[in-house]
């Protein structure tokens, strides 16, 4: 009988991201949002499929609603040496392609291609208990413009 895979330590680095956290961000003007303007998110994460994904639930708030509602699947590929980012969304963000990074220093970074263009998303580790969170678009990989600029904190 075959031994079963076990998470390397790539796995376990992604568990910076576990925990319940709380968010102020500010939404950049942007075409998907004209207007931008401030928003508050509650984020959960866990690990789980026996340590080797950390999920995510997210949810933001706008005006006093609920605006936003996002599912990620973090987890590491092997054989590619790259950190993964699977996003579902209440935008329909269902068939998004895969979001492919790396972890440098306290930075795990993701960029991918969608219809729309590029996009880079940076969790960036602030100290124990807090995080920053950038969402950055670009139509030709070398240009890049904010969409969100998030702080968030353990609660």
């Amino acid at each position: 009988m075959m031994e079963m895979p076990k998470p390397q330590p790539e796995h376990t680095k992604l568990n910076f991201l576990t925990g319940k956290w709380v968010g102020e961000e500010k939404i950049l003007p942007s075409p998907w949002d004209p207007q931008g303007g401030p928003a508050s998110s509650k984020v959960e994460a866990r690990t789980d499929l026996d340590g080797f994904n950390v999920i995510m639930d997210y949810v933001e708030t706008r005006n006093g609603q609920i605006a936003f509602r996002g599912h990620g699947v973090f987890g590491f590929d092997c054989n590619e040496k790259v950190y993964t980012m699977h996003w579902f969304d209440s935008m329909g963000a269902n068939a998004t392609p895969v979001a492919k990074g790396r972890l440098d220093g306290n930075r795990l970074v993701f960029t991918n291609q969608t219809p729309m263009g590029q996009g880079r998303y940076t969790y960036e580790m602030q100290g124990e208990g807090r995080y920053r969170f950038t969402i950055e678009n670009s139509q030709d990989g070398r240009s890049w413009a904010m969409f969100m600029d998030g702080q968030y904190k353990r609660v």
